[in-house]
């Protein structure tokens, strides 16, 4: 179950940054994860300030 981020994003890259997989990019005003991509690890969840990513 890849990760997602909401609309409370506000494209602050931190998530970007941490991704071992390289799955999130910069989208149309937040961020994306790609789930092909996601690895499942959780770490973006973890360090996002604005808590708006989470599990499918």
């Amino acid at each position: 179950m890849a990760y997602v981020i909401s609309d409370e994003c506000v494209a602050c890259g931190t998530c970007a940054g941490e991704c071992p997989a390289e799955a999130i990019s910069e989208g149309d005003g937040k961020y994306v994860i790609d789930p092909d991509v996601c690895l499942e690890c959780g770490t973006c969840e973890s360090v996002c300030p604005t808590g708006a990513i989470s599990a499918e």
